[in-house]
């Protein structure tokens, strides 16, 4: 059985073919603001990235996956560790669910799921974290309901276009209930 294969989902990595559907998502202004952009990306850019994840993660320290609904293989959103340190056993997750009518369908949920078991049980992880905005409710919900806790908050964290904005830092703890046996 394949690790990223999910009852509603497949992971996948990047492929050359996915460039088109990057450059879209990237450069998606209304949620900038989730991944910390101001600027658009070119698809020379998206190109040398996508190239440049073949690299193990070892390698990059990140690893973006395409999220694809079953069973017609449809890209709907992608999830990504970032910040993997191989030393400390921790990295950030990140979750995208592109498309408004693809949310709420547990496409993010079982993607969600899928990484936390490769992160602990494969690449041996102690944590994982993420940070949410805490008026986004549904990644909140998302995160904790998969045993993420908010252990603290970053007062004035983000700015916005008329305001400073909190950021929460949630991490789930590996306690070796993810183990392969």
């Amino acid at each position: 059985m394949n690790i990223f294969d999910g009852k509603i989902v497949y992971l996948r990595p990047l492929e050359p073919v996915d460039i088109d559907l990057l450059y879209k998502w990237e450069n998606n202004s209304e949620i900038w603001h989730l991944s910390n952009t101001l600027v658009p990306f070119s698809r020379h850019i998206i190109k040398q990235y996508i190239e440049s994840s073949v690299h193990d993660i070892y390698t990059t320290k990140q690893l973006r996956l395409i999220i694809e609904q079953k069973p017609d293989n449809k890209p709907v959103g992608a999830i990504d560790i970032f910040d993997f340190s191989p030393y400390h056993l921790r990295a950030g997750i990140g979750i995208l669910i592109a498309e408004q009518n693809a949310r709420k369908k547990g496409f993010a949920n079982e993607a969600l799921q899928i990484v936390i078991k490769y992160s602990f049980s494969l690449l041996n992880l102690k944590q994982l974290y993420c940070n949410i905005e805490p008026d986004n409710v549904d990644s909140l919900y998302l995160f904790q309901n998969n045993g993420f806790e908010v252990t603290g908050t970053k007062k004035s964290w983000l700015k916005s276009n008329t305001d400073w904005k909190d950021e929460l830092f949630l991490q789930l703890i590996n306690k070796g209930e993810f183990s392969e046996k």
